[in-house]
């Protein structure tokens, strides 16, 4: 198989696949800070919750992310008699390098959807084929919709 050839079918698969990427790399970003679950006063656009259970679920609904209830065991103890002493400075640092794995992931997740949205230009205007572009774009779209609501 020639050099062409390969670039031919990795710019076909490109374009096929981008819109599922562009969807996960964007409503993944969401999921890293917990944004699509409500805590606290805090209550998500309903939108936000059904796209995260389509990335999640693979279904367009509303979720249910209710905190576990306590079991019977634990339900009497104080949240911090868990911890033995001198876990207060492991949390800390759990939660430093946890919410610096986070900030890394969105960073992750913002390059590749820049990634992807310069393969989608180049890949459209870069080639001769511009119809079956387009094409493969728009099932890329469809496809997965269709399945969504089937």
């Amino acid at each position: 198989m020639s050099t062409a050839v390969i670039r031919l079918w990795h710019s076909y698969i490109g374009l096929f696949i981008a819109p599922s990427v562009l969807f996960f790399a964007l409503s993944g970003a969401v999921q890293i800070f917990s944004l699509h679950e409500a805590h606290g006063h805090y209550h998500p656009f309903a939108i936000v919750e059904k796209l995260s259970s389509v990335h999640k679920d693979q279904v367009f609904e509303l979720g249910h992310h209710d905190a576990a209830p306590k079991s019977g065991a634990d339900a009497g103890k104080p949240a911090d008699s868990a911890n033995p002493a001198g876990a207060k400075e492991d949390d800390d640092k759990t939660e430093l390098s946890t919410f610096m794995l986070k900030g890394f992931f969105l960073l992750v997740a913002l390059c590749l959807t820049v990634s992807t949205a310069l393969g989608l230009w180049m890949g459209l205007t870069q080639t001769r084929r511009k119809g079956i572009g387009w094409l493969l774009v728009i099932a890329g779209v469809v496809v997965p919709l269709g399945l969504l609501v089937f």
